[in-house]
């Protein structure tokens, strides 16, 4: 995945991905990519390579006959970021139960999903809060005809 254009181009790098799609691990640094003006990584370079996970992961993990789609997302730059830092994406079975329950009572469900960029040593550097709806494909087809 790491050579797909839109996220090669982000100057992020995938590390590490669970067997079960579960974890996923993202690292960025400055480079000839994500350098800006100033010399630190670009805010634009940080937030989208941590852009896609959730949605690519809850697809792989929910499967076919779901929907997923990011909805919205909040970056807060805690800190300029010149080395490598690291962001790590978790679906825990707690997260996914509820995803499934609230999708099984309602046909849809919209949810926020945090994450952090962060050193070796603790330090964040930029937080993040990703806004992510799933529905049953059923519903949302319905959903969709129904606005026509």
């Amino acid at each position: 995945m790491n050579i797909w254009p839109c996220i090669w181009c982000t100057g992020g790098k995938i590390e590490f991905i669970a067997g079960d799609f579960t974890e996923l691990h993202v690292s960025i640094k400055r480079n000839i990519r994500t350098w800006n003006k100033v010399g630190t990584v670009y805010g634009g370079s940080i937030y989208s390579s941590v852009d896609p996970y959730f949605m690519l992961l809850l697809w792989e993990i929910l499967g076919k006959d779901f929907i997923i789609w990011d909805k919205g997302a909040s970056v807060k730059f805690v800190r300029p970021i010149i080395e490598k830092v690291k962001c790590r994406f978790l679906l825990d079975d707690a997260i996914l139960s509820t995803i499934k329950q609230k999708i099984n009572e309602q046909g849809e469900y919209t949810f926020e999903l945090p994450l952090k960029y962060e050193d070796d040593a603790g330090t964040v550097y930029a937080v993040f809060t990703k806004t992510v709806y799933a529905a049953s494909k059923e519903f949302y087809k319905n959903k969709l005809a129904a606005r026509k």
